[in-house]
């Protein structure tokens, strides 16, 4: 029997909120694909564990009644007057699930390939060659594939080469692919705040706003702890008030790791503890001891001596 295609059924299963599997399945799609709907009923049998609890969780996956909820199912465009085959049915819940934004390809693991280890390295030798750098984006850069380009720019953030990832920022911004992605911001932001680029960062941060992006507030704890880190307070007070405004509801982690963060800077702690306060009235917020910056300066002196 000929094949047509095949799909990628996918399931997480979670426990109290923290997700503890995750597997995702190719079947193949038969030219008569009538016993697609056995295949995903079937499905979750394939994936049992030995953890009761995750048993549970995948028991109660039921792909047929997920369906139904969806703006393409056949029950729903049957309502509109239109009529499709239960495989195209399943078709168009396979590309549901792979544009899930929990797929985003900047929180997939990635691996260095072969041409985008070559890229790498050359942009790191001809950095300080404009000409020469500028041809090789327009002849190199430029063909990489997607996954290629991203692996290409993690390497870079990690390896801390501001003036290649601030390029490469702008190629990716450009790809037809490309979406605002809080993760691909977060990781410009974070990199930037280790190496002290106060400048790049606030153009980064107006793109990310001109596009609308919106970060969670475990994203702006990090990003703030990561300029407070740096020694640049006021950057990170800046983004608290951007915190502050954001729409998404505060939770207490991360104001524990920006108080944490601030216990250099007294006055700034005094007033984000004041904020915290007023938000988690039942919050306790421990202050650290009185005489601890006065021991930290005895030994930096003591080490100057």
């Amino acid at each position: 029997r000929s094949l047509e295609g095949f799909f990628v059924y996918s399931t997480t299963a979670h426990q109290k909120g923290k997700r503890v599997f995750s597997l995702s399945l190719a079947i193949t799609l038969p030219s008569q694909a009538t016993g697609i709907g056995s295949m995903l009923r079937l499905a979750p049998n394939l994936l049992q564990k030995s953890s009761k609890t995750t048993r549970n969780s995948l028991s109660t996956l039921k792909p047929i009644d997920f369906a139904k909820h969806l703006p393409f199912s056949q029950e729903n465009l049957t309502r509109h007057g239109n009529k499709i085959h239960r495989h195209d049915q399943w078709f168009a819940l396979v590309c549901y699930i792979s544009n899930s934004p929990s797929l985003s390809i900047w929180r997939r693991k990635k691996d260095l390939g072969k041409e985008g280890l070559i890229v790498a390295k050359e942009l790191k030798r001809i950095q300080y060659y404009p000409v020469r750098l500028d041809h090789f984006f327009r002849s190199h850069v430029s063909r990489l594939l997607k996954s290629d380009l991203v692996s290409v720019l993690f390497e870079l953030q990690r390896q801390d080469q501001v003036f290649l990832c601030m390029k490469l920022y702008d190629v990716v911004r450009k790809e037809i692919w490309y979406r605002p992605d809080m993760f691909f911001y977060r990781d410009m932001l974070m990199m930037l705040a280790r190496n002290k680029k106060v400048d790049e960062a606030k153009r980064v941060w107006e793109d990310l706003r001109r596009e609308e992006v919106l970060f969670d507030q475990h994203t702006f704890g990090d990003i703030m702890r990561a300029f407070l880190d740096s020694g640049l307070p006021s950057e990170a007070m800046r983004i608290y008030g951007e915190m502050r405004q954001s729409p998404d509801p505060p939770i207490t982690l991360p104001f524990r790791v920006i108080l944490k963060g601030l216990i250099p800077y007294p006055d700034l702690r005094e007033k984000v503890k004041d904020d915290v306060l007023e938000l988690f009235p039942g919050m306790i917020v421990y202050d650290p001891p009185e005489d601890l910056f006065e021991d930290q300066e005895w030994e930096s002196e003591s080490e100057k001596e």
